[in-house]
């Protein structure tokens, strides 16, 4: 699906519609990543599964591209996942004008919002390294509060662009 934006169009009216997307987008997101209720997804699988993509892909991201050492995948996934919203429906094609404000305001937006607590960057070891064990209650929780705001940021970009953010169901597994 390829949208059209219009950078120079007013985003007001967008606020309580956005509030409710981003509302909607954490609360899948933290489902999906906090494995309470349904099977844990990794924080990239997370993000695509929130809206409603198929995660297989994005299993690359888990744990920043498998290492550590990239990105954190939750936001490796945010671009993705507007790369699929946003982008061209031809992959040769360059990027269209609307995917490039899509990743643009996303990047604000993340930067703002996602709590990094001591790490200066969002390389996953380094986010993750402020824990003393990868699997304490204290790094899931921090990591599960990452996924999900992430998803806000995503949702908001997406309302602000004029995507319906689809309501889907919530998993069963």
């Amino acid at each position: 699906m390829t949208t059209h934006y219009d950078p120079k169009s007013t985003l007001p009216h967008h606020n309580s519609e956005a509030a409710a997307a981003r509302a909607w987008a954490e609360e899948r997101a933290r489902l999906l990543y906090d494995g309470k209720a349904v099977a844990h997804r990794s924080c990239g699988v997370a993000i695509a599964e929130a809206f409603g993509r198929d995660g297989r892909p994005y299993v690359g991201l888990r744990r920043g591209g498998l290492t550590g050492e990239a990105t954190c995948g939750a936001i490796g996934a945010g671009v993705l996942v507007l790369g699929e919203v946003f982008g061209a429906e031809d992959p040769a094609s360059p990027s269209t004008p609307a995917l490039v404000a899509a990743v643009q305001r996303y990047q604000a937006l993340w930067q703002a919002r996602v709590a990094r607590g001591a790490s200066t960057t969002v390389i996953c070891n380094d986010l993750t390294g402020q824990f003393e064990a990868f699997a304490s209650p204290e790094r899931h929780a921090f990591c599960t509060d990452l996924a999900t705001e992430v998803a806000g940021c995503v949702a908001q970009v997406m309302v602000e662009m004029g995507v319906d953010v689809a309501r889907l169901p919530p998993p069963s597994r």
